[in-house]
């Protein structure tokens, strides 16, 4: 029988059910906390999420289960949930993506165990402009994020030739992120697209030994594949301080520089291995590192070479 309860979050009444059902069987992380790490990280999170279209990835059944994608808003929402029409190429049709605009909502895609949350790269008012530039780095077994961060730490000092500012977290799965903010106008995905994806051959060319810019799974052996792919406007990213349905409830935690750079030495890979509530001390202690991305303007260079 499934267990209801009623919560008051910022006002609004909000039912949810199943509190102690165990999601993450592994560690017994139950529904609840599944809620009560959302609502505790919601002060850096809702930034993040704001006007962004939201996938929503849900785990009904426990990470050990079936999950599926939910593009479309559910139509049993409450009536303040927002959403926004976004034309589908795939579909052929609008898709009526779910707003995660404040702490209610919020409450309520996680008492769906929507464990993940991914985000568009760009903004509901202006979906053809990417407020960001995003780069995957993926490492194929045995590789791990370890070799992420010398790939990372490169990456890093390219784009600072291009006199552009980059920002890492960790996927909160095997690997590395590096995003690139840019939140200025005259910007398409076509431009960060070509740009990640020339920056990514070229350290393919330099590093052939450790980095492979080509999605084929087969080659990505020992390999840090850099993901390119993801500056599209009809692809989604995991969002910064998302859960991720892993054995452990690990955190896509923002990290410094030093800190890659620190694993990188130590050849550590738990270094960058963060549970919900070592991310949430992380964020009492530093705030939020990645306050700069939603913010920073920048302008991708006009000409470049590699």
């Amino acid at each position: 029988m499934s267990k209801k309860a009623e919560l008051v979050v910022k006002g609004k009444k909000l039912a949810v059910s199943n509190l102690d059902k165990v999601l993450y069987p592994k560690v017994g992380f139950t529904k609840g906390q599944v809620i009560d790490y959302y609502i505790r990280i919601a002060p850096v999170l809702l930034p993040h999420l704001r006007d962004r279209p939201l996938t929503m990835k849900r785990y009904p059944n426990g990470v050990d289960g079936e999950f599926f994608y939910e593009k479309n808003c559910p139509v049993h929402r409450p009536n303040w949930v927002k959403t926004a029409k976004v034309w589908s190429e795939g579909n052929n049709r609008y898709m009526n993506y779910c707003l995660a605009q404040d702490l209610p909502t919020l409450v309520w895609a996680a008492n769906l165990a929507d464990l993940e949350l991914h985000t568009s790269l760009a903004r509901k008012i202006d979906i053809e402009r990417p407020t960001m530039m995003v780069f995957d780095l993926d490492p194929g077994a045995p590789a791990n994020i370890v070799q992420c961060c010398q790939v990372g730490l490169w990456l890093r000092d390219l784009l600072g030739e291009m006199k552009l500012k980059s920002f890492a977290k960790t996927s909160g799965s095997k690997g590395l992120q590096v995003y690139v903010p840019l939140n200025t106008a005259g910007v398409s995905f076509d431009d960060t697209k070509a740009l990640s994806r020339a920056l990514a051959q070229y350290l393919e060319r330099e590093h052939v030994d450790l980095v492979i810019s080509n999605m084929s799974k087969a080659l990505r052996k020992g390999k840090i594949f850099v993901d390119w792919s993801q500056n599209d406007q009809h692809k989604t990213t995991v969002c910064v301080y998302s859960l991720r349905a892993k054995e452990e409830p690990t955190v896509s935690t923002p990290v410094t520089w030093d800190e890659v750079e620190n694993c990188l030495k130590k050849k550590k890979p738990d270094l960058l291995k963060f549970r919900s509530d070592q991310t949430l001390k992380r964020v009492e202690k530093m705030g939020d590192l990645f306050g700069p991305v939603e913010k920073l303007k920048q302008k991708l260079p006009k000409k470049w070479k590699l």
